[in-house]
């Protein structure tokens, strides 16, 4: 329990952070996946260029790490490379 005002807030505030973050890393995680789990190179770098945004976003704000998106990016990229082979 917070002793001062300012406790209480911050509290009040990692609590929406909290909800805010969770919705944006389910939504990234979904979007990787879809990316791999796609067999059309066409359609996989389309959804590519918009996942790749949406990780660099991500990273910007804090809400995942830019390791962690690069490491991300890197996969998808691995992905269209086999898909671009087939």
């Amino acid at each position: 329990m917070p002793q001062h005002k300012s406790a209480a807030k911050r509290v009040r505030q990692n609590a929406k952070a909290r909800v805010r973050n969770r919705v944006h890393r389910s939504r990234m995680r979904t979007m990787v996946k879809r990316v791999l789990r796609m067999d059309d190179l066409a359609e996989a770098s389309e959804a590519f260029r918009t996942v790749q945004s949406y990780l660099d976003r991500l990273a910007t704000k804090g809400v995942i790490h830019r390791n962690k998106a690069a490491n991300y990016k890197r996969q998808l990229q691995r992905r269209i490379a086999v898909l671009a082979s087939t």
